[in-house]
């Protein structure tokens, strides 16, 4: 089954012409299913690029998905078109009535910022709180999940010395968990981030749970015990010239940056990149898809309102709350 998606959004014709099986909302009003409905928090600048990534990944299942855009309405970038915006994004004063299956919180790049700096920081943490009763399983990543360890559960972020740039080798600490089924003892994902997690604060939270650490990287994956929240420090969904890309970006522009870990053939930039993250990366997004939205999701989306997590610490005395 494909993922259903806007009949005009531009990833259409870049998954079609990868032999990836998509369907227009026309075709699916004519086909008698209930299509998991999964939302898409996007705050990265470059909107196209990663709804291509995530779209990519998501189609190589045989669930149907609808699948929602939405933007932040409190800070708007300046790097869409504001037609494309118009086209195919919504707020969440349009949707938070709704109820999702599966929702995806990207990353940003504004993690050298204070929580609290950042210009929609309390619009974020309104969605947050509202997808505790509207969406069954939330999957957050790498600032989108600092952010969510940080709201739910006062986990803290932590400035880095370098940035963390590269494609890193990890290792899978729970075989069993099925977020890893398929998956080999040791994988590779990219990393591109200039703070992180520590591993002693994840485990310092019974309600939290460590699955895969990174030797160069650090923390990788984390979920909270009743599978409704994940939180992924890596990018096992870029492309392969993503990382070259944000290489080249930051050397134009005199930043500082290293050049990227295990990527270039024999760490050569002038040389093509190597992909080693591809396949780990589709089985990470169809496990979670499967396992945790699928399999579990209540068939009537409003019985999610009744299933309060109350795994949580306390925030109401916390001085970030």
């Amino acid at each position: 089954m494909p993922i259903r998606i806007p009949d005009s959004l531009p990833a259409r014709s870049t998954l079609e012409s990868e032999n990836i099986f998509v369907m227009t909302e026309y075709r699916a009003l004519h086909q008698d299913i209930r299509p998991l409905n999964l939302l898409i928090l996007n705050l990265m600048p470059t909107k196209i690029v990663t709804e291509t990534q995530l779209l990519r990944k998501l189609s190589n299942t045989p669930l149907q998905i609808h699948l929602e855009l939405l933007q932040t309405a409190s800070y708007v970038g300046h790097y869409t078109d504001v037609s494309h915006l118009d086209s195919f994004y919504t707020t969440f004063e349009k949707i938070k009535h709704n109820s999702y299956d599966g929702m995806i919180i990207t990353g940003a790049p504004v993690e050298n910022l204070d929580f609290h700096q950042v210009d929609y920081w309390e619009e974020l943490c309104e969605i947050m709180e509202w997808s505790k009763t509207h969406v069954h399983s939330t999957l957050h990543i790498c600032w989108g999940a600092q952010a969510a360890l940080y709201y739910h559960y006062n986990v803290p972020k932590y400035s880095l010395s370098e940035k963390v740039f590269g494609v890193f080798e990890h290792d899978v600490l729970k075989p069993s968990s099925p977020l890893f089924r398929g998956f080999d003892d040791t994988f590779f994902a990219p990393h591109s981030r200039y703070t992180e997690v520590k591993e002693e604060d994840v485990q310092a939270v019974p309600a939290l749970e460590l699955l895969s650490i990174a030797p160069g990287a650090g923390v990788f994956a984390v979920k909270s015990r009743d599978n409704r929240r994940f939180f992924i420090f890596g990018h096992p969904e870029y492309d392969p010239e993503t990382l070259a890309l944000e290489y080249r970006r930051d050397l134009d522009k005199g930043i500082p940056i290293q050049v990227p870990k295990n990527y270039f053939q024999n760490d050569d930039p002038q040389t093509k990149p190597i992909v080693r993250w591809r396949s780990a990366g589709q089985l990470l997004y169809s496990n979670w898809l499967n396992y945790y939205v699928y399999q579990t999701t209540p068939y009537d989306l409003t019985e999610l309102s009744k299933d309060h997590s109350t795994d949580e610490p306390d925030r109401t005395n916390s001085p970030d709350a």
